[in-house]
């Protein structure tokens, strides 16, 4: 009927232990300059190289086909637009 690997040990009347799944193990962020070099080798010499780039640029990353397909994502960015500074309202002073 139930698996006993979700219940407590020696009761059966209760709910079951949740299980807590990692959605995921690591995540990194792509600076404009990575973003830039990886797009600059991904142009130049294709996208094998791209991937050795951003494996390069991120050690974490050992496994070669999710490194293509990212650097395949990366190198389709545009680049950003430049900001321009807000400007502040000064308060009136009454």
């Amino acid at each position: 009927m139930w698996n006993n690997r979700f219940w407590p040990p020696g009761d059966s009347s209760r709910l079951p232990l949740p299980i807590q799944v990692a959605t995921f193990l690591a995540m990194y962020v792509v600076t404009e300059a990575d973003a830039v070099a990886i797009r600059e080798v991904y142009e130049r010499d294709g996208e094998l190289s791209a991937a050795i780039e951003l494996r390069r640029r991120f050690p974490g990353i050992t496994d070669n086909v999710k490194a293509r397909e990212q650097a395949r994502v990366i190198a389709g960015w545009t680049p950003l637009p430049p900001t321009t500074p807000r400007r502040r309202r000064k308060k009136d002073i009454a």
